[in-house]
């Protein structure tokens, strides 16, 4: 059979493994002092950056809209046998219930909720590429995805709560303290939500270095085929210092390196880096 896999802009693949599976991204709409801009197509996380840095708001972001799903499922559910459509976790958008809500007018749509984010879901968007190659029905194919989202690890360490504070997520008093006492929080993706977890001290590369080791070391639970890393503004030895991690506390067969986009980047700020795998089926 031949099915069609999008995901939304939000699954932050890098465009070569996007293009070269022939993965279509939906894009989320990114709203910068009332002006509207599609998430990786007319505007980037370093004009995000840029336009914070210079003293500019906030910028925020919008779910891909009922109508703009209809486009999508309307330009190839006539072209595939089966459409299916993976989309940001229904506990951060409203993506997810307006793609539910336009698949209804498609027989040949199905809508993945990946309770997940960022790499997270982008893994959903491989895992639905490969199982497409055997899958004999949409359905089929859809609920092999839906069994993959349970086995994500997704987090990050944050360098700063600056862009969390002006966003509302925690207090300016909170990320005051943070700063001042060099504290780098753990954000853990838990049941479809984002939850604080361990609060790392000192410089970054030493905090990512502890976080690694955190998440990978004397596990037996970890699908080693495959880890992402996923980041945003980073300095370079940051960089090597998670991969450095990687090596010595994990097994992986690949390192695949990301840059977060620009949902990640509106929310985080520059500074955050994170790892994202599967654990083994139970």
């Amino acid at each position: 059979m031949n099915f069609k896999i999008l995901t939304d802009s939000t699954c932050d693949l890098p465009k070569a493994l996007v293009e070269s599976l022939d993965i279509t991204l939906t894009p989320l709409t990114v709203v910068k002092d009332g002006a509207e801009f599609k998430d990786g197509i007319t505007i980037t996380p370093a004009e995000i950056f840029a336009h914070v840095a210079s003293g500019g708001s906030l910028c925020s972001t919008s779910a891909v809209s009922v109508g703009e799903y209809q486009d999508f499922f309307g330009e190839y559910s006539p072209k595939y046998d089966g459409v299916l459509q993976i989309c940001i976790g229904s506990g951060f958008s409203a993506s997810y219930q307006n793609a539910c809500l336009a698949a209804q007018d498609f027989p040949n749509v199905r809508v993945i909720d990946s309770r997940n984010l960022t790499l997270g879901q982008g893994f959903l968007a491989l895992k639905a590429c490969d199982f497409a190659k055997t899958a004999q029905s949409l359905d089929q194919l859809a609920q092999q995805v839906q069994e993959v989202a349970s086995l994500v690890e997704t987090s990050f360490v944050v360098d700063k709560l600056d862009y969390l504070a002006k966003g509302g997520r925690c207090s300016s008093a909170a990320a005051l303290g943070a700063n001042l006492l060099s504290l780098k929080p753990c954000i853990d993706l838990v049941d479809n939500k984002l939850t604080v977890g361990k609060k790392y001290r000192g410089n970054l590369a030493k905090c990512l270095n502890a976080y690694v080791r955190d998440r990978l070391s004397g596990r037996d639970d970890i699908d080693t085929d495959c880890i992402f890393l996923v980041k945003t503004i980073v300095p370079e030895d940051c960089y090597q210092t998670v991969v450095d991690a990687i090596q010595t506390y994990g097994s992986f067969r690949q390192i695949q390196d990301a840059t977060a986009g620009c949902t990640i980047s509106c929310h985080c700020g520059p500074g955050t880096l994170g790892i994202i795998f599967l654990r083994k089926k139970g």
